[in-house]
């Protein structure tokens, strides 16, 4: 049976997402933290539900705190949660002969954490499957969705330490790594970068999570950080990336067609290094929902470069810094059904 994991931009049938839960990252109950985590994640949430339908998994405690904060159109399912980014501790939907269905992957906490749990999220993939109606595929690779990025036309882009990562993977190969994800996503080509930015290797972050440096936004074209900063961590990586890319092909043997997005310009907050991209946006049916970092400048610089990558669609920009403070972006606490 052929599979083929859609593209982003291809059409939804809903989006997926996760209401924070107490943890190690986000604070326990009445905290300042998880109150800003809430608040973060349910301003993306009413802003993808303006234009799709959007399902949220929230505990059993937590519906009441949940539905102050969201739009009445967000439908809440009631489930143990142990984090809240959706898009790594749940399915990756694909679409086959029989329509679509989910692939549940072995997540174990990007890598056996320290500070992470995930004895509930590990259920998630399967989980979500059943509430979305569709039939599930489990697989052994420890994968989390914001590790790849397709192009829906059979090229998926993959970081070395991530998949490749002992903690994860202990003794893959490429080769096996590839062989799995080709026959789950119905890819036949992988772009292989090797490493992310740089905060992303810090406490909280995912060893190199490939959505937050580079994003397809239709087949052929590749969007990447860009960091013009000589001094800063991330100009040898962003220049590693933009070459790497550049003398790429995808699965139809296309040479890509790059384009620069510049990194906003805030470095450090509280004076820790961050990792705030414009990459990690969500394409939601007719909009894009872009992080925002009070930058207005290159905020609005990068709106430009989004809408005409997208064109027709409705570039929504929504403060992230708040998300970025707790590990991620708008694309991973998302996750699209495709329709």
């Amino acid at each position: 049976m052929t599979t083929t994991m859609p593209a982003e931009w291809q059409p939804h049938a809903r989006t997926w997402m996760a209401f924070p839960p107490p943890n190690q990252t986000f604070g326990e109950v009445g905290g300042a933290d998880l109150d800003r985590a809430r608040l973060a994640w349910s301003r993306v949430a009413n802003t993808v539900v303006q234009h799709e339908p959007v399902r949220m998994l929230v505990r059993p405690q937590d519906v009441g705190a949940a539905r102050e904060l969201l739009d009445p159109r967000v439908q809440l399912d009631e489930v143990g949660l142990d984090d809240a980014w959706l898009r790594d501790s749940g399915p990756t939907f694909v679409r086959g002969e029989q329509g679509v269905r989910a692939v549940a992957w072995t997540f174990n906490g990007w890598g056996a954490q320290d500070w992470a749990a995930w004895g509930q999220d590990s259920r998630l993939g399967r989980h979500v499957a059943g509430l979305a109606g569709v039939p599930a595929a489990s697989s052994s690779l420890v994968q989390e969705g914001g590790g790849l990025h397709v192009d829906g036309e059979g090229t998926v882009l993959l970081t070395d330490t991530v998949q490749l990562d002992p903690g994860r993977n202990p003794g893959w190969t490429r080769e096996q790594v590839e062989a799995e994800l080709h026959a789950h996503l119905g890819t036949t080509a992988a772009i292989w970068l090797p490493r992310g930015l740089t905060a992303d290797y810090g406490e909280f972050g995912t060893r190199g999570h490939v959505d937050i440096v580079a994003a397809f936004t239709r087949p052929g074209a590749v969007l990447v950080h860009t960091q013009t900063d000589p001094a800063h961590p991330d100009h040898e990586v962003s220049a590693e990336v933009l070459e790497l890319l550049r003398t790429a092909t995808d699965a139809r043997g296309r040479r890509l067609e790059v384009t620069e997005l510049l990194a906003p310009r805030a470095v450090e907050v509280d004076g820790e290094l961050v990792d705030f991209s414009y990459v990690n946006h969500y394409v939601a049916n007719g909009a894009v929902v872009l992080c925002a970092f009070d930058d207005d400048e290159r905020d609005a610089a990068a709106a430009r470069v989004l809408s005409r990558a997208y064109p027709g669609r409705e570039v929504v920009l929504v403060d992230a810094r708040d998300i970025f403070a707790f590990g991620g972006g708008i694309h991973c606490i998302t996750q699209q059904q495709p329709a």
